[in-house]
């Protein structure tokens, strides 16, 4: 009888032991899903990288291509 008195006692006291407990057991899990979010690239970051390796591509076409203009029309314009 005073063993169930005591567990009934001790009822209320054990609802902060468990939620700590969870929280402990839980950590790796969260801390996992933080290291996983980090190290992965989502669809909108992806599209923002494709965007500026295109740009960048672009952009050094262009200069390749003003240069080899360039080239051509000195070569055309020089006299015989």
């Amino acid at each position: 009888m005073r063993a169930a008195w005591m567990v009934l006692m001790l009822a209320p006291l054990t609802g902060g032991c468990v939620s700590t407990v969870w929280n402990v057991a839980t950590a790796p899990v969260r801390a996992g899903a933080q290291v996983v979010d980090w190290t992965t690239t989502s669809q909108s970051e992806a599209d923002r990288n494709y965007g500026r390796k295109m740009r960048k591509k672009e952009a050094r076409e262009g200069r390749e291509m003003r240069k080899r203009r360039a080239r051509r029309s000195e070569a055309t314009s020089e006299p015989y």
